[in-house]
């Protein structure tokens, strides 16, 4: 009898213990509890799943089976045609010859009917293109239209068979650090697949169009150009565009044309034939410390206005020069390529929130965007304009501006001779259009002399000295 009530207080004892214990650690506001009030946030079940240090806790399988389907290989083939006067002077015929010249790189398939996007640089000039599919079925090709600036091109292939696509995702919500694969079809023999992470946005490279890249370490070469990045879902947020390296093969770096700007560029050329380009009708630079110091402004991030263009939107808004630009809309602004980069997605007419800093105060105006074919800009005492249709028809030129008319007194006597005339580079930097004058003249002195080679009206280079 004793023994047994001898079992009896163990066993009620050590249920009184345990049923403490889980009151103590797990219960309402125990120790483990995750109802408790902590400084300490703990991770989701999932956690441990879906984000890791390596690429091992990542599968990516999902996003290349999804990806390598809808990855085209791009053979462009051009014909020009050659001089050989050797020929000419010792057989008296042969003195011009057609050379075919090959070029490859990669496409993405956006639609199940057969609309692909690529790199304005893998179809230039193209004579034919013809697209190789992953399951090796070819297809001549239909050039739709082209952004030489932004570097994309829209293709067209017609098949009867429902094709595999590609979404597109907001590349605005991409996260350094984050996740990528980069998808080309390089040598027309399947698609190829790399990982690696996001290392940085809005990289501004100094190229005379696009100044927004998505800088990514995926292993990216030549060929791959035209070529996907995606996320782990195996969604668009960019196209390989173009590799950092001092040997023309993959060392490190490639970049991609975020899918908001792709995006918008394709949807302008299927509906108007042609890119719409909205500015808000700023001229200025970014802030650093140098340029802060310089400027007597204590930011070291956004925007500064340094000039406010006649007539435009962000006038008719009241931005001032002195204005810091910091956010658009929800896009916050810390460099030049984030500013042009979002305005870059966006079309005339369209309202664009604007927040700024002006005497220490934050503002936000709403600007609506003008039209950037309107507006010229003021240089050395000439103004300028894009060029338009009817003047790249007529001097066979896809870039330049245009002098409208003369104001500095020394030129004031070769008005006749300078106006009309088409500018093509100053100091050796292409000349794309007013914005890259507006950029040039932001790093220079105003007082600083220029060599300026131009096209005369008859189509003679002339190059002068401002």
């Amino acid at each position: 009898m004793n023994r047994i009530s001898s079992l009896f207080l163990v066993s009620l004892f050590s249920g009184v213990l345990t049923l403490s214990a889980y009151k103590l650690l797990f219960d309402n506001n125990g120790y483990f509890s995750t109802n408790k009030n902590s400084i300490v946030t703990d991770a989701p079940n999932s956690y441990g799943r879906t984000v890791g240090l390596s690429a091992e806790a990542v599968d990516f399988t999902e996003a290349a089976d999804k990806t390598i389907h809808t990855v085209v290989h791009v053979k462009n083939v051009s014909r020009q045609t050659i001089n050989n006067p050797l020929m000419e002077f010792f057989y008296g015929f042969g003195g011009q010859q057609s050379q075919e010249q090959v070029g490859t790189g990669s496409g993405v398939i956006i639609s199940e009917d057969g609309y692909i996007v690529t790199n304005n640089h893998v179809v230039k000039n193209a004579s034919e293109i013809e697209i190789t599919l992953n399951n090796k079925k070819s297809y001549p090709a239909k050039l739709i239209g082209t952004d030489s600036k932004m570097d994309i091109a829209l293709l067209k292939i017609t098949t009867d068979e429902k094709l595999p696509y590609t979404v597109f995702a907001n590349s605005d919500s991409v996260k350094i650090g984050e996740w990528v694969l980069a998808v080309g079809n390089p040598y027309n023999l399947t698609s190829t697949v790399t990982a690696g992470i996001v290392s940085a946005k809005a990289r501004n490279l100094d190229t005379s169009g696009i100044q927004s890249f998505i800088q990514t370490d995926a292993a990216v070469n030549p060929g791959n150009s035209g070529g996907a990045l995606v996320n782990t879902k195996g969604e668009l947020i960019g196209i390989n565009t173009m590799i950092s390296s001092p040997t023309g093969s993959y060392t490190g770096y490639s970049f991609a044309i975020p899918s908001n700007i792709t995006r918008k560029i394709i949807e302008d050329i299927m509906e108007f034939g042609n890119v719409q380009r909205g500015i808000l009708g700023v001229e200025g630079g970014e802030l650093n410390a140098t340029a802060s110091k310089e400027l007597g402004v204590t930011e070291t991030q956004g925007f500064y206005i340094k000039k406010v263009n006649t007539k435009s939107g962000a006038e008719k808004a009241g931005l001032q020069k002195g204005d810091i630009i910091i956010k658009l809309d929800e896009q916050n602004v810390a460099t030049f390529a984030d500013l042009s980069g979002y305005i870059n997605t966006k079309r005339p007419n369209d309202k664009v929130q604007v927040t700024f800093i002006r005497d220490g105060k934050n503002k936000v105006v709403p600007v609506i965007l003008s039209k950037n074919e309107l507006f010229g800009t003021e240089f050395k005492g000439m103004e300028l304009e894009n060029i338009d249709a009817n003047d790249k028809k007529k001097f066979h030129l896809d870039y330049g501006v245009k002098i409208k008319s003369i104001s500095n007194a020394n030129l004031k006597q070769y008005e006749e001779e300078l106006k009309g005339n088409i500018i093509l580079s100053i100091d050796n930097a292409k000349v794309t259009d007013i914005e890259t004058v507006s950029k040039l003249l932001n790093q220079k002195d105003e007082n600083q002399s220029m060599r300026i080679e131009m096209m005369g009206k008859n189509g003679q280079l002339l190059q002068i000295i401002l």
